[in-house]
């Protein structure tokens, strides 16, 4: 598999991994306290080949995602669950533990990302299918973010999550069918 965009990862391990992986050049933040001289390689590589950010799914790695996400419009993000990211003999956690076929994995289902004024997903739509307020809220939307492509979120970034992706209510709506359904509800 081959990607026309360069991929930003957070280090040297996703670098390595992601290249055993698939055809691909990586621009490393190197952690995330992201530096300008980064955001202005990115940048370029914005400009000249597109750019895919792909970092832990973790709060770090969200921290760098939204970094580079607000000082260079126009990227495309891929997710991986947590599951798959997972260290096998040690508590790590980041793309560097994941398997090749769970980068190509995530590397096919690449989204871009838009403010949109007015979905069609309500905060009702949330809340009726138990994604905020209850006890099983969390691991509802780790299986959603999962299903979706769209990475896991708190209950609080879920709604702007959904839109930036463009989520339909009906694709919203087939994923958290399948998902109750999974669990016989």
């Amino acid at each position: 598999m081959k990607i026309r965009e360069i991929i930003v990862v957070e280090g040297k391990d996703d670098t390595q991994n992601v290249k055993r992986s698939v055809e691909a050049d990586t621009l490393e933040t190197n952690g995330s306290a992201v530096n300008e001289d980064t955001l202005v390689r990115i940048r370029h590589a914005q400009e000249k080949r597109g750019v895919i950010i792909f970092t832990d799914p973790d709060h770090p790695g969200q921290r760098i995602r939204n970094i580079v996400s607000q000082a260079v419009p126009g990227c495309k993000h891929a997710f991986m669950p947590r599951h798959e990211a997972k260290a096998k003999h040690d508590k790590g956690l980041g793309v560097e533990h994941a398997s090749p076929e769970a980068i190509r994995e995530a590397l096919s289902h690449v989204y871009s990302m838009s403010e949109i004024e007015n979905s069609d997903i309500t905060q009702e739509d949330l809340v009726e299918y138990g994604l905020v307020g209850g006890a099983t809220s969390k691991a509802l939307r780790e299986q959603l973010g999962e299903r979706l492509k769209i990475g896991y979120t708190n209950g609080k970034q879920l709604y702007k999550r959904l839109t930036m992706f463009q989520i339909t209510r009906e694709e919203f709506v087939d994923a958290m069918e399948e998902i109750l359904n999974e669990e016989g509800k």
